[in-house]
């Protein structure tokens, strides 16, 4: 097995995975602190864009070529979560405790998507070369890969899995603090 392949393993089946099972211990220390009743809507909606940001480049290396294009995206929404990620925390740290337990997911949470470019980056380092010297031409459109990543069956499998585990326990805690907010107004 080469080095990318191993790498692709690497992220398929441990990265991606983890990141989702550390957002759902995120989202479980969120419901334990009550968020709906401190820090609130606001800050529930900062995790549904972080989990956008990541979202995206994720789907787009599963399904397209990365290219230039493709890798600028991935920079930038990952300079973009960190930011967000950074907004976050100083938001939430003076309005609900933020527990041990959290603090270890958003180790994860924020390690693993810098673990993640960098290794779309080694594996595709002729792209990278291309992004950083500016040759950009002809590498700026979406390719759709000839086979899937992993089995045919990964990328079905883990859109699943991150539905059950991370995107509606996120649709819940937005809805949980929608009705706190809304309750407080009237």
């Amino acid at each position: 097995m080469d080095t990318s392949t191993l790498l692709i393993n690497v992220m398929l089946y441990l990265f991606l995975p983890l990141w989702g099972i550390a957002g759902f211990a995120d989202w479980c220390c969120h419901r334990a602190t009550k968020i709906e009743d401190n820090s609130g809507i606001k800050e529930s909606l900062m995790h549904s864009l972080m989990g956008i940001q990541m979202g995206i480049p994720i789907i787009l290396c599963l399904i397209f070529n990365v290219n230039v294009l493709i890798l600028i995206i991935c920079v930038i929404t990952w300079i973009s979560h960190e930011i967000v990620a950074h907004c976050d925390v100083r938001y939430a740290t003076p309005k609900r405790e933020i527990s041990i337990w959290e603090m270890h997911a958003h180790t994860y949470l924020g390690s693993l998507p810098l673990y993640m470019l960098t290794s779309i980056i080694i594996i595709n380092w002729d792209v990278f070369l291309q992004l950083i010297t500016l040759e950009w031409a002809g590498n700026m459109s979406l390719i759709l890969v000839d086979e899937p990543h992993g089995t045919s069956a990964y990328l079905p499998a883990y859109l699943i899995f991150m539905a059950v585990i991370c995107v509606f326990p996120y649709i819940e805690e937005n809805l949980r603090c929608l009705r706190t907010y809304l309750r407080k107004e009237v």
